[in-house]
């Protein structure tokens, strides 16, 4: 083991790896709301402004659309900044900007011009919050051709996958699971950045060959439970972490799907135009004759986020992944 591996917890994990880049590139950049001297709402920039200064670390008017505006004339003008916007639900007065421009302007100048932007957003719910501030949008950026969408599941995938984005030419959508922010974890820091193909491929959390379990953020923690329930009683369930949402690699979903003949989808995201359904579509395309059950999906509802104290009621937990999983044995 490494002698640069300590056990941290995903917030600090982001932190360093934030650290890491700003000290490697001088071209790298931090903006936000209260990312300064307060360190952001979850602490994740904590320190940074005073080790690199407000030029490097800066403080933002409260305007998620001149947030990301202005990243993208710095990143024409040769920086590469990293954004943080508050909340998941408050980067939708952003999306006129992402959309339009960020994630079309390379295609626009015909490769000219690259647009090295990270747009991070803590998403999901789990922390007794309400709506806009527990919300999971990853469909809207996944739709959307010229963004990449990254959501790691452990402090070692944030870690090593920050530090890829940010090296990255493509505008990156970063989604971090609040959920899981304090949950700690093994952390290397000499792997480095994870390799340019880590942003284009999922993991295989687990080996199994009864069932597949795909899934991405903080229900990748879930589906490992469920998958050590299930062996308990004798089946082995393989889970893949998606890890990046766009582009979607299905091709590694597809390869477990034809081993083991079943897939259970989940995602806190509501169900109808989620990535399930995607995933669901080309699983059935390419390994159709290998299913011997139908593809199910455990999801949020498709309602607006409820109230704190329903949650956990709207959040797909173990148990229905675990009923999910029985009924797709059962056939």
């Amino acid at each position: 083991m490494s002698t640069e591996t300590k056990n941290q917890a995903m917030a600090h994990a982001l932190n360093q790896a934030l650290r890491d880049e700003l000290d490697t590139d001088p071209q790298v950049l931090l903006v936000g709301e209260d990312i300064g001297e307060l360190g952001g709402v979850f602490r994740v920039t904590d320190g940074l402004a005073k080790d690199f200064g407000g030029t490097r670390v800066v403080t933002s008017p409260l305007g998620e659309a001149g947030i990301v505006g202005s990243a993208i004339g710095l990143a024409m003008a040769g920086y590469r900044p990293v954004v943080e916007i508050q909340f998941d639900g408050f980067v939708f007065p952003a999306m006129n900007q992402i959309i339009t421009q960020l994630a079309k302007y390379r295609h626009r100048s015909e490769g000219r011009v690259s647009l090295p932007v990270v747009v991070r957003i803590p998403v999901g719910g789990g922390i007794g919050a309400i709506e806009h501030h527990s919300e999971s949008p990853e469909a809207y950026f996944a739709h959307t051709p010229g963004l990449r969408v990254v959501c790691p599941s452990t402090p070692q995938e944030a870690y090593t996958l920050m530090r890829a984005a940010i090296r990255c030419e493509d505008p990156v959508i970063f989604l971090e699971p609040k959920k899981i922010y304090w949950g700690k974890g093994p952390v290397d820091r000499a792997a480095g950045a994870a390799p340019r193909e880590d942003l284009d491929r999922a993991r295989v959390a687990r080996e199994g060959d009864a069932l597949t379990i795909a899934t991405y953020g903080a229900l990748t923690a879930t589906a490992l439970k469920a998958a050590d329930e299930l062996a308990a009683e004798g089946t082995e369930v393989e889970v893949i972490d998606l890890r990046t949402i766009a582009p979607l690699d299905h091709e590694t979903v597809v390869a477990s799907v034809r081993r083991t003949g079943r897939l259970v989808i989940a995602h806190e995201a509501s169900q109808s135009g989620g990535i399930g359904g995607e995933l669901a579509a080309r699983v059935q395309r390419d390994a159709f004759f290998e299913l011997e059950a139908p593809v199910l999906r455990v999801t949020g509802y498709d309602t607006p986020y409820p109230a704190s104290r329903l949650e956990e009621e709207w959040l797909p937990g173990l148990d229905r992944l675990l009923d999910a999983c029985d009924a797709s044995l059962s056939y």
